[in-house]
């Protein structure tokens, strides 16, 4: 039994917290050209996927990641390459496609795409793009994305962007088709879409008991049956907040001031409380939070994974801004330390 490990970053760009300072945020491009050498150091360790995310504000440096993981892919060469997430709905799928398709033959066929809606809505006015059309939005474009990847000419027609009438869509991908993975925050009716349309999906599960997305993936196989696809054949993931240090104790302290500053700045903009130790320590101990030594993480990563029948596991690395030497130690761990224990775990199941 293959369990694929990688990580996800958003090229997170604020103030540097650490457990001693607070340091200035580096430029924007310093931080893509760190997430380039880090996404070369997954690849040397020898982890499976590397997911970067698309904001447009100002605390994230990546608005375009196909740009940046076409950059890593000359640098790399067996690791794939994945959205996490493209903004579907504020996107044209057109492009999207052409992006990934130029992207796949960069990497030699490593593309993926994650889609999703976004937890954030800066890009809907940035683009023009009405939130009260959010569902429709999405759907469409779903459906538009799915058809260009299916077949060299199109014909589409919907309510969100002009029709298509038999074109032709280039260049086409590597591969035969573009992984096409649906990302949701935990919704069932995300699930139930997923399944039926036969895609495979990741969830993102950043707070809480992991376990209780059991009910969510149990929709989104059932949906699958119903849809007339092979569950067996679907690659379901999930990507979480974690990090890794020499030592659990190592672990807890250097993730925590960032964690808290990032909670911090968006539980001002969601009307959250105020984060603390003891609520992060609790998230260690019982929820989503995979941070500690090597064998720590190992051992939640493979009860997670059993728990809701992964192929797929995503640490998302950092969270707020972190120095640059602590991530990439944090990375070299996770291929060398943790990796090994997960595989052996598996390798007979």
């Amino acid at each position: 039994m293959k369990i694929e490990l990688g990580l996800t970053s958003f090229g997170d760009n604020s103030d540097i917290h650490t457990e001693d300072s607070v340091l200035p945020r580096i430029s924007s491009g310093e931080r893509i050209r760190n997430v380039i050498e880090e996404i070369k150091l997954a690849d040397e360790v020898g982890l499976d996927v590397y997911g970067l995310g698309e904001h447009h504000r100002a605390d994230y440096a990546v608005s375009d990641p196909v740009t940046v993981l076409a950059a890593a892919a000359s640098q790399t060469e067996h690791i794939r390459l994945s959205s996490a997430v493209t903004v579907l709905s504020s996107d044209d799928p057109v492009r999207v496609y052409e992006r990934f398709a130029t992207l796949d033959a960069v990497s030699d066929g490593r593309a993926e795409i994650m889609a999703g809606r976004g937890s954030f809505i800066e890009s809907f006015p940035l683009f023009g793009y009405d939130l009260n059309d959010y569902d429709l939005l999405y759907e469409e474009k779903l459906d538009l994305l799915m058809n260009i990847n299916k077949n060299e000419k199109v014909t589409w027609s919907g309510q969100t962007r002009p029709a298509i009438d038999n074109l032709g869509i280039y260049p086409r991908a590597v591969q035969k088709e573009i992984p096409i993975y649906l990302a949701t925050g935990g919704t069932p009716e995300s699930s139930a879409r997923a399944g039926f349309l036969g895609l495979p999906i990741t969830y993102a599960i950043i707070g809480g008991n992991p376990g209780r997305f059991r009910y969510n993936v149990e929709v989104y196989k059932a949906a699958a049956r119903e849809g007339g696809h092979d569950v067996k054949s679907l690659s379901i993931a999930n990507h979480s907040w974690g990090y890794i240090a020499e030592t659990d104790e190592q672990a807890f302290k250097e993730y925590y001031p960032s964690t808290k500053a990032h909670h911090d700045v968006l539980g001002k903009e969601r009307g959250w409380g105020p984060y603390s130790e003891s609520a992060y320590i609790n998230e260690i101990e019982n929820g989503a939070l995979f941070v500690g030594g090597p064998e720590r993480v190992a051992r939640k990563i493979i009860k997670t994974v059993e728990e809701l029948d992964l192929n797929r596991f995503l640490i998302h690395l950092p969270v707020g801004s972190m120095p640059h030497d602590q991530i990439m130690n944090a990375i070299r761990l996770y291929g060398e330390k943790v990796k090994p224990i997960v595989d052996d775990y598996f390798k007979d199941k």
